[in-house]
């Protein structure tokens, strides 16, 4: 399978959509770990950010980042960046266990910081996380991309906002990923390095409960862990599945694999479906099943005035990268708030503390 047909490599491309002047926010990118930070730098520079340097001790990587991003210049070294004072924000895609470190070096330098899914993996980085951001004013960013970068998430968000189906009682999440074991490095089949599926990729679900459900706070009612095929990598939990009770009594049943077969037209059948009140919304974020080509941003509705099935691909776009660079500059909190992005971090890590071992 192309590299491009896995999760891993997930880097969509939008419409340059502005929102400051060229020079006006330059940032940098550190640690090339996980081919998310591609989609990261995409949204910040179609938002009018300015991508100034990178660093990875991986002379390899720099190469490939490079060949994307031409204008890059490489840095010597990490603190080469830190010294910057024209890089406004550092975005990272760090070894999942060695992101908190880094956002702790980027804020103490002064900086904003953006890092992949998921941004931490224990709850003692995450307290510490919390104290840098108090300490210096400075942002924890954090790239979820099953909400912020897929069109039909972020659609399906702007219907809830209009009342689309009432009040949101419950979201039903599955994120199946394709594995591609030959493809991926050493450091995604230790638990300590990866943290774990739940703390992984269901990251991205527990966010998406949180934010369509209007959550602050919840917890996990159950969840469980299982290797059941993967014997080869003893640490690998190739399923897992949680539910979650919100502070609201809105809840959330999500399911996350690494069992996508291969005769798939996409890396993953990400589906979503939200309950209302007053009605549904159902999403099939990458592909509808059957059709081959048919991309992403299928998004079918239904409530009291109509049934309605919406492709959105290429029409809705990506707000969140324009608003995080206002965010920055104003130090407003328009993008995601600062308590929702740790909020999904703790919990995703309860999940996967508490976790059952089926086998």
């Amino acid at each position: 399978m192309a590299k491009e047909s896995e999760g891993m490599n997930y880097a969509p491309k939008g419409k340059p959509n502005p929102v400051v002047k060229p020079g006006e926010f330059t940032f940098a990118a550190i640690a090339l770990d996980h081919g998310h930070i591609y989609g990261m730098c995409n949204g910040l520079i179609e938002a009018g950010a300015v991508l100034k340097s990178v660093f990875d001790p991986d002379p390899k990587k720099v190469e490939r980042f490079c060949k994307t991003f031409p204008s890059v210049i490489p840095a010597r070294s990490e603190e080469e960046i830190l010294a910057d004072p024209e890089v406004k924000l550092v975005a990272g895609a760090a070894i999942t266990s060695e992101r908190c470190a880094l956002g702790l070096r980027v804020m103490s330098a002064g900086k904003d910081y953006f890092t992949d899914k998921a941004p931490l993996t224990t709850l003692v980085q995450l307290e510490a996380a919390k104290a840098k951001v108090k300490e210096t004013g400075k942002k924890y960013l954090c790239y979820y991309s099953e909400r912020i970068h897929v069109e039909s998430a972020v659609f399906a968000g702007q219907l809830i906002e209009e009342g689309a189906i009432g009040r949101v009682i419950q979201v039903l999440g599955t994120g199946p990923h394709r594995l591609g074991a030959a493809g991926r490095p050493d450091w995604f089949f230790k638990k300590e390095k990866y943290g774990g599926i739940l703390c992984d990729i269901g990251s991205h679900q527990i966010e998406q409960f949180l934010f369509y459900a209007g959550v602050r706070d919840a917890k996990v009612a159950y969840s469980q862990i299982a290797n059941y095929n993967h014997p080869q990598y003893p640490e690998l939990d190739d399923f897992g599945d949680a539910t979650l009770v919100g502070d609201n009594g809105a809840t959330h049943y999500f399911r996350v694999d690494w069992f996508t077969p291969d005769g798939l037209q996409n890396w993953g059948d990400g589906r979503s479906l939200i309950l209302g009140t007053e009605g549904f919304i159902e999403q099939r974020k990458y592909m509808q099943l059957g059709q081959k080509g048919s991309g992403g941003g299928h998004l079918y509705l239904a409530n009291g005035k109509e049934e309605t099935y919406y492709h959105v691909e290429g029409k809705v776009g990506y707000p969140y990268f324009g608003q995080l660079v206002l965010d920055c500059l104003n130090r407003t909190e328009n993008a995601m708030t600062q308590e929702h992005c740790f909020k999904a971090a703790e919990l995703c890590v309860k999940a996967q503390i508490q976790a059952v071992k089926l086998q």
